[in-house]
């Protein structure tokens, strides 16, 4: 007989799994426990991370990334920019982010095309000193190697029609490095919000070469994550998460050996043939998420833990802002007036205890950020207005929010 799976049962696995009382032991810990931080905007994984580790600093997000160098930041499922752990690069190479790049390399040369012969061996070329270049063993500014090897500041049309526009071939050719695991984003040139990157050959960095999986290899391996890590999860989401095709996605269901399970509404999940719960999920348990972040983009099928909040919450791409949760279950969002303090505003009646709760998580969440705003780059309807004011909405307001 199949496992069986309440929405509640769900959010209590994802309350634990996703450490959402704080539970990491370590930013490392927190990162492969929700397989990776989103880090396409460069205050989510440190926003990510003080959510889940008890006592977090920003430095300590830093240390892991560039210092013991345990985590890398890279492109891999959906062309997505993660922090993912080191150790596990392979397996998103491997499962993703190598079919990804080599769409990237094509789409590249064909917009070389017209402007150099034969775009595959100049580029080639091109990336060849490029890389001479850190042959020093130290890492460099964008505008830095532009001045090493000059061709990089030319610029060059991407993209066709409305789309369109010039740009220098240096934003495109260190992407794609770094997408083929050849370049790795070294530490940041600025604050812990900024998404400028020193650059560094990833071999050196790291010490060591990466090892390449077969993708059949690379899929199962990650799937395997995935599913320890948001199963049950139907094969919408599966394909949603990783990109896959229905194909891809059915093969390497069938390499881990998952199991269907049964979700409320007669949906369909799918979950490891060993997977189970070892520990007692916590109670009366809030918690404030940064936009963008890894659990509630890890599902595309959302309902049982988004309710029906998404028009405030998401922006028209299916990014999400900032957002409250109690006990697994979001109840409303936040956001940053220009005074820095974080105010909430709540989509839904939560109670005494629990909105308290949020409160201490707001007025906690503000003394740690130390008048430091946080603008989310994707912007959801929610955290915009909650950034024009500075009220601190609690279960009173739900109803009138509602509509937001």
């Amino acid at each position: 007989m199949p496992p069986r799976f309440t929405d509640e049962d769900r959010r209590a696995r994802l309350v634990t799994r996703h450490h959402l009382a704080r539970t990491a032991t370590s930013v490392g810990r927190a990162v492969q426990d929700v397989v990776a931080f989103h880090s396409s905007d460069p205050a989510t994984p440190y926003l990510a991370a003080w959510a889940r580790v008890g006592s977090f600093l920003a430095s300590d997000l830093d240390r892991a990334l560039y210092d013991e160098r345990g985590l890398w930041r890279l492109h891999a499922m959906r062309r997505t920019l993660f922090v993912v752990p080191t150790e596990l690069a392979a397996v998103f190479d491997g499962g993703a982010g190598r079919a990804v790049a080599g769409k990237e390399r094509r789409r590249l040369e064909q917009w070389l095309e017209g402007d150099v012969d034969d775009p595959a061996r100049w580029l080639a070329d091109l990336e060849s000193r490029v890389l001479a270049v850190f042959g020093d063993g130290l890492d460099y500014r964008t505008t830095e190697l532009a001045d090493a090897v000059p061709e990089l500041a030319r610029e060059i049309t991407v993209g066709s029609g409305k789309w369109s526009g010039r740009v220098p071939l240096s934003s495109r050719l260190l992407y794609l490095l770094a997408m083929e695991l050849k370049l790795v984003r070294a530490s940041a040139a600025g604050t812990w919000r900024s998404s400028q990157y020193r650059w560094a050959a990833a071999d050196g960095w790291f010490g060591r070469s990466i090892e390449p999986l077969e993708s059949e290899q690379g899929r199962a391996e990650l799937l395997t994550l995935y599913l320890r890590a948001f199963g049950p999860a139907t094969m919408t989401d599966m394909r949603w998460w990783t990109g896959w095709t229905v194909r891809d996605t059915k093969a390497a269901l069938e390499a881990v050996g998952a199991v269907e399970a049964e979700l409320s509404g007669s949906a369909v999940g799918h979950v490891l043939a060993d997977d189970g719960d070892s520990t007692d999920t916590p109670e009366g348990v809030a918690t404030l998420l940064p936009g963008l972040d890894s659990t509630p983009m890890g599902w595309k099928e959302r309902t049982w833990f988004l309710g029906d909040h998404a028009g405030p919450l998401y922006d028209r791409n299916g990014n999400i802002g900032p957002t409250v949760w109690v006990d697994g279950r979001i109840v409303g969002g936040w956001g940053q007036p220009p005074d820095g303090e974080v105010a909430i505003r709540l989509l839904e009646e939560v109670g005494a205890q629990a909105a308290d709760m949020i409160d201490s998580e707001a007025a906690a969440l503000t003394q740690w950020l130390d008048g430091t705003v946080v603008t989310p780059r994707f912007r959801a309807p929610l955290e915009k207005e909650l950034s024009r004011c500075c009220l601190l909405y609690t279960s009173d307001a739900a109803d009138e929010s509602s509509s937001v």
